[in-house]
């Protein structure tokens, strides 16, 4: 029998101090080879599909929707030998270079067709599968959950029109994906150096925690948000939102490992570094675009100071050029701001936000008239290209977002957190301002993190390791039927996806809901 309390036998037990509760690993998969091969062997499906018939449809050689625009545009700055767009015959350039510059990389290769002008989308297209693949991959932990993601982009309708035209959302979406993909990786190795700096013994030497040494993932993040910047101004609201999201990373690590004030040490260790990688870098970046611009002395506004610029006032400390340049900007905003229905921009195929997460009102690209005669087996023949979201991904996109939700909230999953924060990125800004003509392929650069936050999910719907083997089974099979209407639902849609002639009663058969037509 035990001895009372306070008893020399019970005084004389050794006393167990409890330690601070620390986040557990978080491995890799270890099937590297498995991984990769996974990877590449999606990656190559989604090249052929999108390098498939590459030149085709076009009416007689000539661009197809705002390709008008881009194809021309980057041919001249190509032929111009400066990469800027000085033309005066352009009323005005509305937006930056970068995604004109790639197109006209296209065109250097393959001149002035549509291969030309469309092979750097097909390259960016495909280059966004295999993001998406090593970035679930690595959020999920699991190769498994990985592919799924790849199969969903694969048969995602929206990037893959995107790819087969030349217009900037693919290239804008391909440098936002990346993005978040560099932040999620110097997310993981942040947490391993700030488990480094615990085994050291380092980690409470300081109220605010550790340093944490210079950051080159996020550095790359920045980067890329300035090329996204440099393709659409749309980039600025991820390089606001992937701030935020950086900077909830590092508050997140500094309180798992017991930081004595992980919000202070955020803002003094975290604060000035993430503004400098993300925003000055990006900044930098989106200059450098400019250098064309810059170089040219014929370039539209290239001297505006003394014109339309006044060479004194607050300002005249700063470099003539780039106060040119900033009356360049101003007269692309205006165009933006002026685009509006109240000033009676409208389009029979515009949009508007609350109608993209589930695709409702598509985009048609392409609609010879009169109807093609041949190709079909019948007198009268269809030929479209329309950008529409395969059905079986995006039309489950608000009960998937409320779940996202959900799992941010209550289970406060941080891939979960870090897929919606992205996503709503590429969404809510546009509410902003909702007499400004849109239209859904605005939303291209929503599609990859909606693909990933359905590939989380069905990764919950497999279950988890410890489940049982019935339990593991029917989310295998629940998961596999799942992808199998996603593809059978791309298939279906692919001759409006890549304007294959059909008949008028196919043509109708594909559109399945009023809006679509």
């Amino acid at each position: 029998m035990g001895g009372p309390i306070g008893s020399e036998e019970s005084m004389l037990r050794p006393m167990v101090a409890l330690a601070p509760l620390r986040p557990r690993p978080e491995p890799q998969p270890s099937d590297t080879a498995r991984g990769w091969l996974v990877t590449i062997a999606l990656t190559l499906f989604a090249g052929v599909l999108r390098f498939a018939r590459l030149n085709y449809p076009t009416d007689g050689g000539t661009p197809m929707f705002d390709e008008k625009y881009y194809a021309d545009q980057a041919w001249q700055m190509l032929s111009g030998g400066r990469g800027i767009e000085d033309n005066p015959g352009y009323a005005l350039v509305v937006h930056p270079p970068v995604g004109k510059l790639l197109i006209a990389l296209g065109e250097a290769i393959f001149g002035y067709t549509p291969l030309g002008w469309r092979f750097s989308a097909a390259v960016a297209g495909t280059l966004l599968v295999l993001l998406v693949i090593r970035i679930v991959r690595r959020m999920a932990r699991s190769t498994l959950i990985g592919a799924i993601a790849g199969v969903l982009m694969l048969a995602d309708g929206v990037t893959f029109v995107n790819s087969r035209i030349g217009l900037l959302d693919i290239f804008q979406t391909l440098f936002v994906t990346a993005a978040f993909g560099c932040l999620i990786v110097d997310r993981d190795r942040m947490r391993e150096r700030m488990a480094r700096a615990d085994a050291a013994g380092r980690l409470l030497a300081h109220r605010f925690g550790p340093r944490l040494g210079v950051r080159w993932w996020r550095f790359g993040a920045g980067v890329l948000l300035g090329l996204a910047c440099g393709t659409k101004w749309s980039g600025l609201y991820f390089v606001i939102f992937f701030l935020v999201l950086s900077l909830g990373f590092d508050i997140a690590a500094r309180r798992a490992y017991g930081v004595r004030q992980p919000w202070l040490g955020t803002a003094v260790r975290d604060l000035a570094p993430a503004v400098y990688a993300l925003v000055f870098i990006a900044l930098a970046v989106y200059l450098a675009s400019y250098a064309g611009w810059f170089a040219d002395e014929t370039a539209v506004d290239r001297y505006e100071v003394g014109v339309h610029v006044g060479p004194g006032g607050p300002f005249s400390w700063v470099p003539d050029a780039l106060r040119s340049l900033w009356f360049y900007q101003g007269a692309m905003l205006d165009f933006h701001v002026q685009l509006t229905n109240t000033n009676g921009y409208h389009h029979p195929w515009e949009s508007k936000p609350w109608t993209w997460p589930m695709g409702l009102r598509p985009t048609l690209y392409y609609f010879p008239k009169p109807p093609e005669t041949t190709g079909c087996g019948q007198a009268s023949c269809v030929r479209a290209v329309m950008l529409v979201g395969t059905p079986v991904i995006w039309w489950p996109a608000f009960p998937v977002l409320g779940w996202s939700l959900w799992q941010s909230v209550v289970r406060r999953d941080w891939r979960f957190i870090a897929v919606l924060t992205a996503y709503g990125a590429g969404w809510l800004p546009w509410f902003a301002d909702l007499d400004r003509q849109m239209y859904f392929f605005y939303a291209t650069v929503m599609a990859p993190f909606l693909v990933m936050a359905l590939a989380l999910t069905l990764g919950q719907v497999l279950g988890r390791p410890g489940q049982s083997a019935e339990r593991r089974g029917i989310g295998l099979l629940l998961v596999s039927i799942y992808l199998a209407l996603a593809i059978a639902n791309f298939a279906w849609l692919y001759p409006i996806l890549t304007g294959v002639p059909i008949t008028p009663a196919t043509w109708n058969r594909e559109l399945w809901l009023p809006s679509w037509q």
